[in-house]
């Protein structure tokens, strides 16, 4: 009695999953926002995420470099922390093409101009800084094209 139970569970199941399963004309990826191709959805996304990672791990030396005796860096340590929280929004709504993808590239392009620029004051004299400002511009970079591919007015001015 038991076996033929679970033979049934089974084969149940299996009818559930197989109807589960969408058409096989049916696009698998939605569809982006204004018919807007998906691969610089995932390009801008890649360089947020990028860009996230090397903001942590510099905020992490600023961290270290403070505590030791450099509060100069309490600024890049702050700016390298909101810069990595901006990048890591705008890389989640990217990748999922959401509808917001304007509102975070403009604040992600804004907050990358802004860390580059507070990291850039000691690049010269530390490869951790110099990498996070390249990385910066980088970001900023792939945002501001982001903006200017889907038809966004990327010359408006700064929010302050």
């Amino acid at each position: 009695m038991m076996r033929l139970t679970m033979i049934t569970l089974f084969g149940l199941s299996s009818l559930g999953l197989a109807a589960a399963q969408p058409p096989k004309d049916e696009p698998k990826t939605p569809e982006p926002p204004g018919g807007l191709m998906v691969a610089p959805f995932k390009e801008c996304a890649k360089a947020c995420d990028d860009c996230a990672r090397e903001c942590n791990a510099c905020m992490a030396h600023c961290a270290k470099l403070a505590a030791t005796g450099h509060p100069e860096h309490l600024t890049t340590m702050k700016t390298c922390s909101d810069c990595a929280a901006l990048c890591n929004a705008a890389s989640s709504i990217l990748s999922k093409q959401g509808p917001f993808f304007d509102i975070v590239c403009l604040g992600c392009a804004q907050a990358c101009k802004r860390c580059g620029d507070e990291c850039e004051k000691h690049a010269a004299h530390d490869p951790v800084m110099k990498a996070c400002a390249e990385e910066c511009r980088r970001c900023e970079k792939a945002c501001r094209t982001m903006l200017a591919n889907s038809g966004f007015n990327a010359n408006e001015k700064p929010i302050k």
